[in-house]
């Protein structure tokens, strides 16, 4: 998958201040949110695979595809869908400078 972000020319900078590169920081953090998320599926995962009698895959990355198929895990959105009634998220207020 790809993303795109757009930042404000402020918002740039800002990141400049504390980034060498922002989009290797952007990766960096996308990539470990990720990570921690993987690691987080497959050690609820385990024990479910165990209880269902199925062979559990050899990689994490095959653990959470078959975590979601079997309906162990749900997407943020079907989680939100299913507490809150809606599908779009609704984004946050800006913040003001008063």
């Amino acid at each position: 998958m790809q993303y795109t972000i757009e930042l404000t020319e402020a918002e740039d900078m800002a990141m400049k201040s504390i980034a060498v590169s922002v989009k290797d920081w952007i990766d960096n953090a996308c990539h470990q949110r990720a990570r921690q998320a993987i690691d987080d599926i497959v050690s609820k995962s385990i024990n479910k695979f165990l209880e269902a009698g199925i062979q559990i895959p050899s990689s994490k990355e095959e653990i959470v595809l078959a975590a979601f198929q079997n309906g162990w895990v749900k997407t943020a959105e079907e989680v939100n869908s299913s507490i809150i009634g809606y599908t779009t998220p609704i984004p946050p207020k800006p913040l003001s400078n008063t």
